[in-house]
């Protein structure tokens, strides 16, 4: 089935429902249906600058004019300089890289959650030993004290919709210093400028995917993207799945569980692909009583 891959390769498993996703085509498929949805909203450029949990009949310190008779969330947004109040029965913390910052800042601080945070990058290719490729291939994680032990899938090759070939993501630990990063909105500059691709990963990517596809050459892979990957684990850590977590505001809501939080920390690759089987968690969560 794929001829140039290595013939020190003496095994392999096929799974024939692996594909991929037009990411832009799922947004708009989702957008689409939040606005034709009775009562579905969709709030663009709002930045959340708190939440707190609220108690029902009793009022928060931050907004004293809220008064319901039901326990949730007072999160307080701002946009275009104004600013917005909303009270949720439940409220959904998916905000990617900010996810725990969101959770940390209603938990004491010997509870909050790290978070280690990793570049992956991702290269195109153009040149020998891919002319029979017709399959997303990934390596198999390889486990052991020097190497990534599960932290990655791996460098593997995947095809975009018009068939090109793309190596990726690798595994780049990044160690800010407490110098370079506030905790606030300041921060966007030092993680923009590691968002920028180049091509000092190239060789490193090259010595990996040879193991797999021994045709390929330096000179045919070139830069193409990355991303940060909000890794829940640091280095040496071992594996760590997705996690999906519920806190509630009062004792009450957390024995009839009802009214939660659900964040979702540590989506990383493939979580893109996995986004609606991830949905319909939260969602069977949040409702499940």
């Amino acid at each position: 089935m794929e001829p140039d891959l290595s013939p020190n390769i003496v095994a392999s498993l096929w799974s024939p429902m692996t594909g991929i996703v037009d990411s832009h085509s799922v947004m708009s498929s989702l957008e689409k249906d939040i606005q034709d949805s009775e009562g579905g909203q969709l709030v663009y450029g709002t930045k959340v600058i708190r939440v707190d949990r609220y108690k029902k009949s009793t009022r928060t310190h931050s907004v004293p004019d809220i008064d319901a008779a039901e326990d949730g969330w007072v999160v307080q947004t701002s946009s275009k300089g104004e600013l917005y109040t909303i009270l949720a029965r439940n409220l959904i913390n998916a905000s990617g890289l900010a996810s725990t910052l969101v959770i940390n800042s209603i938990m004491p601080r010997e509870k909050r959650i790290p978070m280690y945070f990793a570049r992956g990058s991702y290269a195109s290719y153009h040149g020998p030993g891919t002319a029979n490729i017709s399959h997303l291939i990934y390596p198999c994680p390889e486990t052991g004290p020097s190497v990534h032990s599960f932290e990655s899938l791996g460098t593997h090759l995947t095809l975009d919709l018009q068939g090109r070939i793309r190596f990726g993501p690798d595994l780049e630990w990044l160690d800010p210093l407490e110098a370079d990063t506030k905790g606030d909105e300041d921060d966007t500059d030092f993680w923009m400028e590691r968002l920028v691709p180049d091509d000092s990963r190239l060789p490193v990517m090259h010595l990996a995917v040879t193991k797999y596809l021994p045709g390929l050459t330096l000179q045919g892979l070139h830069p193409d993207y990355c991303g940060i990957r909000p890794k829940l684990i640091p280095p040496g850590g071992g594996f760590q799945d997705f996690l999906i977590r519920r806190d509630y505001p009062s004792k009450d809501a957390e024995r009839n569980r009802s009214c939660a939080m659900v964040s979702l920390l540590g989506i990383e690759s493939p979580g893109l692909t996995a986004c609606l089987a991830i949905a319909e968690r939260v969602v069977e969560d949040v409702s499940r009583k």
